[in-house]
């Protein structure tokens, strides 16, 4: 039988690169994509080196219609099909809201929430033909607290996974949102801030993440936040009052 194919957005990097090792370390084969077809090549060879995975490249911009509907064609393509779509691909923007380009701000939006919906949307309905399939949408713990636009974009994808595992879940789709705190990765030197305040203890290691992510959708999960720590602290969350959780955020 042939290996599984997973399909990993934002694979260039971070959690998206860890993605990528983890799964073809598990014998996936693999679809890589994103902007930076150069580090994709790169990472395929070495994947492939190293795990005697096959894999292919895909570079797109998922900010783009054009970008989209070339991943999506690729999703729904039924010669080789995909078995795992992991949305990853993002980025946050670093001004508040009333002094960021609203360019900026329609542009994360679009690759945080209509992307990824645009995304399962083509590959849904071969998975559900097939009777199995497994989705991970890359959210934050963000999404529980007031965290502006980029906050409230992971929110979108907590509640769309948590719908999506409710309604596919009988038919043997898995879906789940992974929600993870502060993770050493590009993402925070990209978006910039404040990042010699933030205590050692808050930070993640990108191999912790994923496997937490990989073992809870393999469970059925609708939310995976890795970390006793950060489970602790949202759970906390909900019953603080928003301007002490805030405040605790931007610190």
């Amino acid at each position: 039988m042939s290996a599984p194919i997973a399909l990993v957005t934002g694979a260039s990097s971070g959690l998206g690169a860890e993605f990528a090792r983890q799964l073809a370390q598990a014998d996936h084969d693999l679809v890589l994509v994103a902007r930076d077809e150069s580090r994709l090549r790169e990472l395929a060879a070495r994947l492939h080196s190293e795990f005697g995975a096959a894999v292919e490249v895909l570079p797109a911009d998922l900010i783009t219609d054009d970008g989209v509907a070339r991943v999506s064609a690729r999703l729904a393509a039924p010669g080789a099909p995909i078995s795992l779509l992991v949305n990853n691909a993002g980025f946050g923007v670093a001004e508040s809201f009333e002094r960021s380009a609203a360019a900026q701000e329609i542009a994360q939006l679009r690759l945080l929430a209509q992307t990824p919906l645009e995304l399962c949307h083509a590959v849904l309905p071969g998975m559900l033909a097939r009777g199995t399939g497994r989705i991970i949408n890359v959210s934050s713990v963000a999404a529980f607290i007031p965290r502006g636009s980029y906050g409230a974009a992971k929110a979108w994808s907590v509640s769309f996974s948590r719908h999506a595992k409710l309604q596919y879940g009988p038919r043997g789709i898995k879906v789940t949102a992974l929600c993870p705190g502060l993770v050493h990765t590009e993402f925070h030197a990209r978006r910039g801030g404040r990042l010699g305040r933030v205590r050692p203890w808050m930070w993640l290691k990108a191999e912790q993440v994923v496997g937490s992510a990989l073992a809870d959708n393999a469970a059925n999960k609708a939310v995976s936040i890795p970390s006793l720590r950060y489970k602790v602290l949202i759970g906390a969350s909900r019953w603080i009052p928003d301007r002490w959780v805030a405040a605790a955020a931007n610190s």
